[in-house]
């Protein structure tokens, strides 16, 4: 289903507890969209690129004991921490199982499938929407979120924050990622044939005093080190990530300025529902 795509921030130790700070960065914004989207009590949903399942624990929430969550990744090193969480909270209506988006096809039907921060990662988003398209039962739900970093910046400008945000988002592209895919998720639903496609974002306002501003963008730095250093965009020693927080936090105090973080865009649209009034 087109080109390979490898998910360029890892899955060590301080990936996955980055991933936990930041679920909890997005964890009320995703509850809104999955809210708006129209999740509820009952239904069946596929949650594709889980990683620690954090969104599948919010949406066996969500769907409640009537309700079940299949939720798939990739990565068994990412997919065993989730299932021990699973099994540690109690969860029963959740099965996590290690599968390729592209791919994955499960037998019966969805009402809803919901990807958070995948298509960010996948040259070949288009063709992983329609895909899924296909899984839905008519009137099911396509709920894709994910960040357009397009936005992201400190007011007023911060020399420091902008140099870093460039250095992510290039680092991000020159790995095969769109970061800025947010503003096209409406887009990729339309041309996937699905209908009744709404979408909004939301963006977090982030003072010095406000957490995790500065902790979020230095481990994102931290994670693309790597990537950022390869492309000649910095070297080990301009990055410093050892300071690189400290660093953040003290440009934006000395500002006395805001970070705008990246934003959560949702976008949801049905099967085999059209667009026409209803008389």
């Amino acid at each position: 289903m087109g080109p390979s795509s490898s998910y360029v921030l890892g899955s060590d130790d301080p990936e996955i507890a980055r991933l936990d700070g930041q679920a909890e960065a997005l964890r009320s914004g995703t509850a809104l969209l999955l809210g708006a989207a129209g999740i509820r009590e009952g239904m069946r949903v596929l949650e594709l690129g889980t990683g620690v399942g954090h969104v599948a624990f919010q949406l066996a929430t969500l769907v409640g004991p009537s309700g079940s969550v299949v939720a798939i990744d990739q990565a068994a090193t990412l997919l065993a921490v989730a299932e021990s969480r699973r099994r540690a909270g109690g969860v029963e209506n959740v099965v996590f199982a290690e599968a390729d988006a592209r791919e994955f096809r499960d037998a019966e039907p969805f009402d809803a499938v919901v990807a958070r921060l995948l298509l960010f990662h996948l040259p070949d988003a288009g063709d992983v929407v329609l895909h899924h398209a296909g899984a839905l039962r008519p009137g099911g739900v396509w709920v894709a979120l994910d960040f357009d970093v397009g936005g992201a910046r400190a007011e007023p400008e911060v020399a420091l924050v902008s140099t870093l945000l460039g250095w992510v988002e290039t680092a991000f592209r020159g790995a095969g990622a769109d970061p800025r895919i947010g503003a096209r998720l409406a887009s990729l639903l339309r041309h996937a044939g699905l209908s009744d496609v709404g979408t909004f974002g939301i963006q977090p306002y982030l003072s010095p005093d406000t957490p995790p501003g500065a902790s979020l963008l230095a481990e994102v730095v931290r994670a693309l080190a790597k990537p950022i250093t390869a492309a000649g965009l910095a070297t080990e020693a301009e990055l410093g990530v050892g300071t690189l927080e400290e660093r953040i936090d003290a440009a934006l105090r000395d500002a006395d300025a805001v970070l705008l973080a990246p934003t959560l865009v949702g976008a949801w649209g049905r099967a085999g529902v059209s667009d026409a009034p209803q008389p």
